[in-house]
């Protein structure tokens, strides 16, 4: 193998293509282990073929949701239980023991809830869905009727972008409030998403 070494390389006059490789390449290599390769600013990169190794994956990921019922007392904030995961980026992202999402990669994550509040006696009138970081309230939610329309679901959710950093947790709280003080139900369901927290994480 014999070596070239220049400080440019550049078209002849008259031309403005220049082409590295041709019928005899099939592996082009740029740099080695520790170089740095600049990419000027104002310069186009034009990608028409297959890229791989470039950009991120939005890893980790989760969907945790309930497939049973839980019973949270009226105006009282209340820690959501999961029984389940739909999807993990890898298995055990969720902690399905303590309920709640821990952080080992820093960075931006979407984290959403949604949860189903049901009453049998027609009865509720609010509805909150928070999330908490690291034990306390960090976003919330609330679907407020003001009056009894013997509607007997209620729902309530949203999403947000969060910084997070390692050993950051989530978790997923709920309260209802209704006319008779009574306990509502946080619906669960083995075969569709009515209560369920999930995030991922995105690439900055």
């Amino acid at each position: 193998m014999s070596k070239l070494e220049t400080n440019t390389i550049d078209t002849v006059s008259g031309t403005s293509t220049l082409q590295v490789g041709s019928t005899n390449t099939s592996t082009i290599t740029l740099g080695v282990s520790g170089d740095t390769i600049n990419v000027p600013s104002g310069v186009t990169i034009n990608n028409n073929g297959t890229q791989t190794g470039f950009g991120g994956t939005n890893t980790p990921f989760f969907i945790a949701r309930k497939t049973s019922d839980q019973f949270i007392s009226d105006a009282t904030d209340t820690k959501l239980t999961f029984e389940a995961t739909d999807t993990e980026s890898s298995s055990g992202v969720f902690d399905l023991t303590n309920n709640k999402f821990t952080v080992t990669e820093a960075g931006k994550y979407n984290i959403s809830i949604n949860v189903y509040h049901y009453d049998s006696n027609n009865e509720i009138l609010r509805s909150d869905g928070w999330i908490y970081k690291n034990g306390s309230g960090y976003a919330q939610w609330i679907n407020d009727r003001t009056t009894d329309t013997n509607e007997r679901g209620l729902q309530v959710g949203g999403s947000i972008i969060m910084n997070l950093s390692v050993n950051d947790y989530i978790e997923a709280y709920a309260r209802s409030d209704t006319n008779d003080g009574g306990s509502t139900s946080i619906e669960g369901s083995s075969s569709l998403l009515l209560t369920y927290l999930s995030g991922f994480k995105l690439i900055t």
